[in-house]
């Protein structure tokens, strides 16, 4: 009788029953860290929903105390140190990543690379733009909402007299900011004054209206990218030269990269705060989404329509991949998004989740994801076609087909402007109005109901990053295989045309093919005496 085997870490043993509960152990051992490594690997993302739902019961519960303002403040004190924090990395993250992705790119596929980064951002934005503009002539959020006036809701005016001209002025010339160093935390901003330029004919002065460049607090991202991505192709145009600087850039990325990492453990208390103190600070909620109801719907509407089927179907388009497979390795930083409302302080552990749960390039994320942060803004595109357009309805203004295009442009261009931190796009909503001739003083009603459309935004804006990413990083992987496939078909040409000329070569030197060249030259007698 044979005794049964068993196997262990490779090796045959005898079978016995001590052997078979080892095995039993290991089984169950394995069952367990499978589900131990699965808590471990979501329970981020598990604490960061809960922290908002959390959050949102807590604020339900305060609301109740009548909290003063500044008790308000201090409740609200945990949410605010994470957006410190959060923003405390951006200017790191920002430069550190662009220049080390733009460095260790080479020039052709950073120019191809680029490219199809900015037709993809122009295009997706656009299209956002069409579904604003269409939304809003199809629900009318503005219809019969005319008597709906900033007084009733006793809500502040918003004053805007900024010219659409300097609009798009500011931000070239924030592309090219005089002081890096001033960049860091201020950006241009023009600002007018009042000058006597002489007199009439019956006395009285004559005042124009003269543009003075002025400093914004807040930082000029959208100059420190250039400059960062300009710089990057510098060192690597230097070659050997380069190298230290590349290498202590790529050094100073990953350490911003840990100190994330770090901080994503506070993101689901802090958040808790976040969203807990947004529900305090509501003054009458249910009068103004009752008011705004219809422009809160289409926007959000809007953000679902482009977030859940557009985007998505781009990206399976050009990857034949499961967009949702994706996306579903970036709950953390969408919770990030929505309880924070700026695509800034979400780009941290955006980076984080699309390298370490999709497999993105790391050369890839770093590089287009600070620009997408800053330049592609669909979510906002959407609510800010759709306020305009709900403006034009509050003023009973009949918008003709010049208007429409002007607006589709306007905010596909502003939105590329637009800061990313809470209520950024309120801004550019006043330029849009500005070019198309309406009155900026209803934009407080905007201003009302932001922290409620602004969360779906943010989400859709960092959305349209993510898959950016994704798509880009799936045509590098197939430039690269295009290339190893060239490199091995030409190795194995190279090789087959060195077999040939060696067989050639033997046929004339070979000292044992001569021999038997002569041998069978020889006579039949010759070859018998040979043999």
């Amino acid at each position: 009788m044979t005794d049964k085997k068993s196997e262990i870490n490779g090796h045959a043993i005898a079978s016995s029953a001590s052997t078979d509960q080892i095995l039993e152990k290991s089984v169950q051992k394995s069952f367990r860290e499978k589900l131990v490594e699965f808590l471990r690997k979501n329970l981020l993302v598990i604490m960061t929903v809960s922290g908002v739902l959390v959050g949102v019961g807590l604020g339900m519960m305060v609301r109740n105390l009548n909290l003063t303002k500044a008790q308000m403040t201090y409740f609200a004190f945990p949410g605010e140190m994470l957006l410190r924090m959060l923003k405390m990395i951006i200017l790191p993250l920002v430069v550190c990543s662009l220049i080390s992705g733009a460095a260790s790119l080479d020039t052709r596929s950073l120019g191809k690379l680029g490219g199809i980064a900015v037709a993809y951002f122009l295009v997706t934005t656009l299209i956002a733009s069409g579904i604003g503009v269409a939304l809003a002539f199809i629900i009318k959020p503005g219809v019969g909402a005319g008597a709906l006036n900033t007084n009733n809701l006793g809500l502040e005016s918003v004053s805007s007299n900024k010219e659409t001209t300097d609009s798009f002025l500011d931000l070239a010339r924030n592309l090219f900011p005089a002081n890096l160093v001033a960049a860091a935390f201020r950006s241009y901003v023009t600002d007018y004054k009042m000058v006597a330029v002489g007199n009439d004919t019956n006395g009285t002065t004559r005042y124009q209206k003269v543009p003075i460049g002025t400093e914004a607090d807040g930082m000029n991202i959208l100059g420190l990218v250039l400059f960062a991505m300009v710089f990057g192709v510098a060192l690597r145009k230097l070659g050997d030269e380069g190298e230290e600087l590349i290498r202590f850039f790529n050094a100073f990325n990953e350490a911003t990269m840990v100190l994330v990492s770090w901080i994503m453990w506070y993101i689901p208390f802090g958040i808790m705060f976040l969203v807990g103190s947004k529900i305090v600070e509501m003054e009458d909620v249910v009068l103004l989404v009752t008011s705004l109801g219809k422009y809160i719907f289409a926007s959000i509407l809007g953000h679902i329509i482009h977030g859940g089927i557009v985007l998505p179907l781009i990206y399976f388009g050009f990857t034949r991949k499961n967009p949702f497979s994706f996306l579903s390795g970036l709950i953390t930083p969408f919770t990030t998004a929505f309880a924070t409302c700026s695509s800034s302080a979400t780009l941290p552990s955006m980076i984080k989740c699309v390298e370490e749960n999709n497999g993105v390039d790391k050369r890839i994320s770093r590089f287009i994801l600070p620009i997408g942060a800053t330049v592609n803004m669909d979510g906002a595109a959407i609510f800010q076609c759709i306020a305009a357009v709900f403006i034009a309805q509050l003023n009973n203004a009949e918008l003709n087909a010049g208007q429409i295009f002007t607006i589709l442009v306007t905010a596909t261009a502003s939105s590329v402007g637009a800061a990313g931190i809470p209520a950024g796009g309120i801004i550019t909503i006043a330029i849009i109005l500005e070019a198309i001739g309406l009155p900026t003083n209803d934009l407080s009603l905007m201003l009302a109901v932001d922290w409620i459309v602004d969360r779906t935004t943010t989400v859709v804006n960092v959305e349209g990053d993510a898959l950016g990413a994704g798509i880009l990083h799936h045509i590098n992987q197939q430039e690269m295989k295009k290339q190893r496939d060239q490199q091995q078909e030409e190795e194995l040409a190279g090789v087959l045309v060195e077999a040939v000329a060696n067989v050639q070569a033997e046929e004339e030197t070979s000292p044992l093919m001569t021999h038997q060249n002569k041998a069978l030259a020889a006579t039949p007698e010759a070859i018998e005496s040979v043999l």
